[in-house]
């Protein structure tokens, strides 16, 4: 799974940037025409692997694990292109494909045969047909079977292509969602926290906007107060105690008119109480 994931997204980022065929990572593999195929049904043959893997180029040899008791397929498989690019085709486009329910390995390989491994073309059964005469009753039905062979398979790869397709415009849509969201909370807690200052001392705190503006001004108002002229603030001091002086005078007079004015009621009272 691992190796699927890895080998699509080299194919991803080639395409994202741009990346020319002669710069690919399938150039590291030029010198071999061997790919790995794993992962196989087990209920799959040598034919059915040629069939599915021919739509990218001509098989020339292959090679399925079986069972040395039992002769049954172990899974996996070496495959020999005849031209090297169809190596790249097929791994760009059946790695991670599913067949009958399984999800298939293709990637590059340096094959080294055993010594007395016979490495010829071994795949003359496809080509059975042909080398049939056109009136011979069998191959009608071998093109038949083969046709339908290759109709399935192609079938099933265009199914897991759509899949793959659908699950990563789902991913993609997620992560623009994702991505959204977390651009929406930035804003909202920048939106939330008051203004970050600093104090001569290096420590920073919160302080809101208006204790800001209101250490403004006191200190609009102070430097207003060192501004003023010596002189005019003794004016102005000589000014106040001289308010505070006739303030004070008027108090005293007013006091001075009250006892004069009780003094001469109690006087005009008096000759009217003898008199009675």
């Amino acid at each position: 799974m691992n190796k699927i994931r890895n080998i699509q997204k080299l194919n991803q980022r080639e395409l994202a940037e741009g990346i020319s065929p002669n710069a690919s990572w399938h150039t590291d593999y030029r010198d071999t025409a061997f790919i790995y195929i794993g992962g196989l049904p087990y209920e799959l043959s040598e034919g059915d692997i040629i069939t599915v893997f021919s739509q990218y180029g001509e098989p020339v040899w292959i090679k399925l694990a079986r069972d040395k008791e039992t002769g049954k397929s172990r899974g996996f498989a070496w495959l020999k292109y005849e031209d090297q690019r169809s190596c790249d085709l097929a791994v760009d486009n059946l790695a991670g494909a599913t067949v009958l329910d399984r999800m298939i390995t293709v990637d590059h390989a340096r094959y080294k045969p055993r010594d007395d491994e016979d490495m010829r073309d071994n795949t003359m059964g496809e080509r059975l047909i042909e080398t049939l005469e056109e009136d011979d009753p069998m191959k009608e039905s071998m093109v038949k079977s083969q046709q339908e062979k290759v109709d399935s398979a192609l079938k099933r790869l265009r199914k897991a292509k759509r899949k793959e397709r659908k699950e990563q415009d789902r991913e993609r849509e997620r992560e623009r969602r994702h991505q959204r969201d977390r651009s929406r909370d930035r804003h909202r807690d920048r939106d939330r926290s008051p203004r970050r200052i600093k104090d001569e001392d290096g420590s920073s705190h919160h302080r809101s906007s208006r204790r800001d503006d209101s250490r403004d001004r006191d200190d609009n108002r102070r430097r207003r107060h060192r501004g003023r002229d010596p002189d005019r603030e003794e004016r102005d001091r000589e000014r106040n105690r001289s308010s505070d002086r006739d303030r004070t005078k008027r108090r005293y007079s007013s006091g001075e008119d009250d006892r004069k004015r009780e003094k001469r009621n109690s006087k005009s009272a008096s000759p009217r109480r003898a008199r009675a």
